[in-house]
């Protein structure tokens, strides 16, 4: 077997509404050996994986994959099984999974759910390679390939810190977005009402407080100066302080680096001078600046604050053992090293107990090896710190916390100034006032762990990251969203985008904008280029000023990565037209439609459809449609918008030459055709229909009918507003018409335009990218001839053919119209414009279809048109 396509669709797709894997899968000569031809197979899948038993496949009840398997099923349907249960096993609940057959013999389209992207891709190659090991029967090895996935999950996945406030974020609705896959740098949100954490310290954390809670020295003389009771303790710069510091203070000391985190170089209960001298070397290699300082006996506790609230307590115990009679003390570490919670570093809820120096200081203090057998119930301890990070253990005594201690744990945050903050503090316990026991608070942590009160060692787990979620979002109704408006079809998605984006901005709103063209953020170009995927929809959401966020989604990027969020305020479905056809196994007009749905299947409960009633298949899509539908319509007259309107939905249409809105009795006048300049009076009615689409959307989002009329008033198709669509500009003794239309239901719609300017003769230049079937391209040539009296043919990305093949084809079918259409091919965009500027003459009009609209209307400023002095232009403007 052969992976030929191997992705992560990230949101709602072509295949299902949550985020999957996308794999094209050819199986080979398996494609002649159905499952029910391989002896035992069910049998032998079971053995390996018997939790496949629980999936219930298409036959509906647990079991039926594995009948599926007797009865005869292909290799790709069983890689598509096996790739969800290798996620189970690796702790990611997954279920959906479909695999369908393509246009081509033996290849098959699997997709299937994934939680963590990079682990789906690599369950995804076990799989083939599981499978196609089963099929052949050969040697599986089920162990070692859920282990190679743990290492994936364990390189890739969240911290458990960061993972509990992205779940509690989750639980609320909340979109997250990471950052960064090497760090826990998580975006929550989107545009203006995003908030950012790296694990956790947020976005809001002071960095004034972080640096105070950096510098051990700095947090004492803050809370001492306070009243706070603090270790007695010095800043040292050599041993030579540090040794003077100690006979001060007197021993025992506690020596640190001055700043450090995770209790790196801390040692403590040092008695004697070459103990300090050992320990002032150790903290030394963390910090050049050392801390001395009293040691305090008592346990050693950490108290977690949230937003000035005390939300967990923990007593913390440095890394030990406990002895059972039999069992060395090396042996002992293992077995406890074996506990399936104990991970490597902050991978799991706790570390693995690794041995340091320290460790093997404290085993000799205690006059024992590694090899001797520790005695029944004897504890030995094998770090002098308590941080989990160590491989300490921790027990929740949240309850346990006297009000006292919680007003100072509060009231120590609101003095360092952290919103997220935990207090290291020895005590002999916390059901009594501090000042009536041996205690002092040693260190305060900015972006502290979370572990130990999530899943302590003993006692009640606490959902601290919940309390994070709810200090960064406290109005219980805000998740995280703006308004996000999603356009589809196939024609018209960029002006109708530009527009909603104008009536947006006209009323006040800040937009981003994504679309074929350009990334636009507050009106400014940020971007250049085609930004109608995913990646330009994450880069408009993830802009902190944006209020909404108004997407452009070709069908590429729904069938290659998803709409790259999870759901839309609105979803607006254009029409559907041929073009694309015979890519990514999108063969017919329905399977494009089915396609382009994607967009308002992703609509939220409460949010709103609209959807052009003048297309059968966009109306036969709003089965898929969520939330409320808005028709839009160029006739008002139009049967499912009348029962629509009846029923108290609501359409936009056009009524004695207006814009108007319609629902039940009620008929609103927005604004004469005419006096909206995108329409061209009228002559345009394919931007008629985007600006009522574009009008629907504005009036969805909560636009009054005042701010809807001004923003159509103020559009204009200009290249400064609208560029490469529709621009129609007067550059003298000519005129110049440039578009983008590259189909033919498009130069169908753009010819009624065309025919409408006066012109003595239509000269146009055009191409079509390399991916459209050979009859599209055909078609395509027929219909620029028919619009036109010469024709300059250029070549744009021939997207695998060979060079010249597309022009050949453009020009076959122009020379196949009927008429006196001339037509040349001039391989080069910038010179077929340039042919097409030394043709004009007075009174032509040109129509560019090009890419580079930037420079051709920069070459224009400079270009004279000389009169006409022939007599074909008269009768080509007769023919018009």
């Amino acid at each position: 077997m052969n992976i030929l396509e191997h992705r992560a669709l990230r949101g709602p797709n072509f295949y299902s509404r949550y985020p999957a894997i996308f794999m094209r899968l050819d199986i080979g000569e398996l494609e002649g050996r159905p499952s029910d031809t391989v002896p035992g197979i069910a049998e032998r899948i079971t053995e390996l994986l018997p939790t496949l038993y629980e999936h219930r496949c298409s036959v509906g009840r647990a079991g039926g994959f594995l009948e599926r398997l007797e009865r005869g099923t292909w290799a790709g349907h069983v890689v598509e099984h096996v790739a969800i249960e290798l996620q189970n096993l690796i702790g990611f609940s997954v279920g959906y999974g479909k695999t369908v057959d393509s246009y081509e013999t033996g290849i098959y389209n699997v997709v299937y759910r994934y939680r963590d992207e990079a682990c789906g891709l690599a369950a995804g190659v076990e799989a083939v390679d599981i499978v196609a090991r089963l099929f052949n029967g050969d040697e599986i090895d089920i162990a070692s390939a859920v282990s190679r996935l743990k290492q994936v999950r364990d390189a890739h996945m969240l911290g458990p810190s960061t993972a509990s406030i992205v779940d509690a974020a989750v639980r609320r609705g909340i979109p997250c977005i990471r950052l960064d896959e090497d760090s826990s740098y998580v975006q929550l949100g989107h545009g203006c009402r995003q908030q950012r954490i790296q694990a956790t310290v947020t976005c809001r954390t002071s960095l004034i407080s972080h640096g105070i809670a950096d510098d051990k020295h700095w947090t004492k003389q803050v809370l001492g100066e306070a009243g706070i009771p603090v270790p007695l303790g010095r800043v040292c710069h050599s041993l030579e302080e540090a040794l003077e510091a100690a006979l001060d203070i007197g021993y025992p000391v506690v020596v640190k680096p001055l700043i450090g985190n995770h209790g790196r170089g801390i040692s403590t209960d040092i008695s004697d001078e070459p103990a300090l001298r050992e320990a002032f070397t150790i903290a030394s290699l963390q910090n050049s600046s050392v801390i001395v300082e009293s040691f305090v006996k008592g346990e050693d506790h950490r108290l977690l604050v949230i937003d000035g609230k005390l939300v967990a307590a923990a007593r913390r115990r440095p890394a030990h053992v406990v002895g059972d009679g039999q069992a060395t003390l090396q042996a002992l570490i293992d077995r406890e090293n074996q506990d399936p919670r104990r991970g490597i570093g902050h991978e799991n809820l706790l570390t693995r107990i690794h041995l340091n120096d320290q460790s093997h200081r404290l085993i000799a203090q205690q006059n024992l090896t590694l090899d001797t057998v520790i005695a029944q119930d004897e504890i030995i301890y094998l770090k002098s710190t308590a941080n989990l990070s160590t491989g300490g253990t921790a027990t929740d005594v949240t309850e346990d916390v006297h009000p006292e201690v919680r007003y100072t744990a509060e009231r120590i945050a609101r003095l360092i100034g952290l919103d997220i903050i935990g207090i290291d503090l020895l005590a002999e316990t916390l059901t009594m006032p501090l000042e009536e026991q041996s205690a002092a608070v040693v260190e305060v942590n900015a972006g502290p762990g979370f572990r130990m009160h999530l899943s302590p060692t003993h006692g009640t787990g606490r959902d601290v990251g919940h309390h994070v979620i709810e200090m960064l979002f406290p109005d219980s109704e805000n998740t995280g969203r703006i308004p996000i408006v999603a356009v589809t079809g196939t024609n018209g998605k960029t002006t109708t985008v530009r527009l909603i984006s104008h009536l947006l901005r006209q009323a006040g709103r800040s937009v981003g904008t994504a679309c074929t063209g350009a990334i636009e953020i507050d009106n400014h170009t940020i971007m250049r280029g085609d930004y109608s995927g995913p990646q330009a929809a994450a880069t408009v959401l993830r802009e902190p000023t944006v209020e909404y966020a108004v997407l452009e989604v070709a069908r590429g990027g729904i069938l290659r990565r998803g709409l790259g969020f999870d759901e839309c305020q609105i979803g607006v479905l254009l029409n559907i037209a041929s073009d694309h056809l015979g890519e990514n196994d999108i063969h017919t007009l329905d399977e494009l439609a089915r396609c382009k749905t994607v967009v308002i299947d992703a609509v939220s409960p409460e949010g709103t459809a609209v959807l052009n009633a003048d297309d059968p298949r966009v109306l036969a899509g709003r089965e898929w449609a969520r939330g409320n539908v808005i028709y839009f319509s160029l006739d008002p007259d139009s049967a499912p918008v009348r029962q629509h309107v009846q029923a108290h939905g609501i359409a936009f249409t056009v009524h004695d030459d207006c814009i108007v809105l319609r629902q039940g009795n009620v008929e609103a006048s927005i604004i004469s055709v005419t006096d909206a300049p995108i329409t061209f009076e009228g002559h345009a009615p394919f931007n008629v229909a985007n600006a009522l689409a574009a009008s629907a959307v504005a009036y969805a989002l909560g636009l009054s009918i005042a701010d809807i009329q001004l923003g159509l008033q103020t559009f204009h198709p200009t290249p400064g507003q609208n560029p490469g669509r529709t621009n129609l500009i007067d550059a003298g003794n000519i005129k110049v018409l440039i578009d983008y239309g590259h189909n033919v239901p498009a130069l169908e719609a753009l010819s009624e335009l065309v025919s409408r300017i006066p012109a003595l003769r239509r000269i146009c230049v055009a191409s079509a990218p390399g991916n459209r079937r050979d009859e599209d391209l055909y078609s395509l040539g027929a219909q620029l001839a028919s619009m036109h009296d010469i024709v300059f043919l250029y070549e744009t990305d021939p997207r695998g053919r060979p060079a010249g093949e597309t022009a050949t084809l453009l020009r076959a079918g122009a020379e196949s119209s009927p008429g006196t259409c001339r037509v040349e091919v001039v391989m080069k965009e910038h010179h077929a414009v340039d042919r097409a500027f030394n043709e004009a003459r007075e009174g032509d009009l040109l129509v560019l279809l090009i890419d580079d609209v930037e420079s051709a209307t920069e070459r224009l400023r400079g270009r004279r048109f000389l009169p006409d002095t022939s007599t074909t232009g008269s009768d080509a403007g007769d023919r018009s």
